[in-house]
């Protein structure tokens, strides 16, 4: 089998922002790391404190300043991401990349179209910056374990979401046949929305059963209600305690070619698109490796070597 074409040569500069910036296993590329990631905060405190009315009407010029501050800090990291990347439409078309461009296009379309500041639509624009938050996923290593065990519990919890619905239209339909419009019931729909907010345990009040038979179904509810808790949350541990003990031995790597993270650590070709893997990606997973063998110790109680 012949190996994946080579990237093209690229300038020396390229190549080292690819590393500060799509790498975290590096000072520098730490460095920015956490700086990108005070960043996406303050310019979220920003906007909220800018949705305060007394505060907007008080500081509103500083607030101006500080949210074009933010949005060139984050054109100029965007820029240097779509110049880095070894293929630039495609972290374009990415969800980062995509979540990158929301997190910028108000203020930057304000810039273009003055105009749309004098239309009412434009505090719907504004709330789009709130996408910044988003970029602080792709920092949070635990995000893809997280992503990882809702995906192998799926099944489980289609199956179980499934059970709960039938639920919910059974107790509706009882408590019509049982209450009747009389007391509130005035539909099977509104009936199911009733059995909907009991066996959340949310309980409005704002419809409630007033026969004894009907008191008795809405006790079975409630009860069952608190079983129905344990039920996801015990599918969804254990799937992540398993995703997290498969992850320790993955690597932090991203594909140079499909910007595609979380490789094994004797991978040596992208699983995602087929891609050769660089010498520096197989020297990260190989710290990587060395990470989880001194964490899982070997059975004699020394760890590995």
């Amino acid at each position: 089998m012949s190996a994946s074409p080579a990237l093209p040569t690229r300038a020396a500069w390229r190549n080292r922002l690819y590393q500060i910036i799509f790498e975290a296993d590096t000072p520098a590329g730490k460095a920015f790391d956490i700086t990108l990631i005070v960043a996406i905060l303050l310019s979220v405190a920003l906007v909220m404190l800018d949705s305060v009315q007394h505060i907007h009407t008080q500081y509103h010029r500083e607030l101006w300043a500080a949210e074009w501050v933010m949005t060139i800090l984050f054109s100029a990291e965007y820029l240097a991401r779509l110049l880095s990347a070894p293929r630039p439409w495609a972290y374009a078309r990415s969800v980062f990349g995509l979540i990158d461009l929301l997190s910028i296009l108000p203020s930057l379309l304000m810039l273009l179209f003055p105009e749309l500041a004098y239309l009412l639509t434009i505090r719907a624009l504004r709330l789009v910056r709130i996408f910044r938050i988003f970029k602080l996923g792709r920092y949070i290593a635990e995000t893809q374990i997280i992503l990882t065990a809702l995906r192998q519990s799926r099944q489980k919890i289609t199956v179980f979401l499934t059970a709960v619905c039938v639920l919910v239209v059974v107790m509706g339909s009882t408590l019509y046949m049982v209450e009747g419009p009389e007391n509130g019931f005035t539909s099977i729909p509104k009936s199911m929305y009733w059995a909907i907010v009991t066996i959340t345990t949310v309980g409005y009040g704002d419809i409630a059963p007033k026969t004894p038979l009907g008191q008795l179904v809405a006790s079975l509810a409630m009860i069952s209600g608190y079983a129905i808790i344990a039920v996801p949350t015990g599918i969804v541990s254990s799937e992540l305690i398993r995703s997290e003990r498969a992850n320790v031995t993955s690597r932090l790597v991203v594909c140079p070619h499909c910007m595609l993270e979380g490789h094994q650590p004797d991978a040596q070709y992208c699983r995602g698109c087929g891609h050769r893997l660089g010498v520096g990606d197989v020297e990260a997973g190989e710290r990587s490796e060395k990470a989880g063998e001194n964490l899982y110790p070997r059975a004699d109680g020394n760890p590995a070597a």
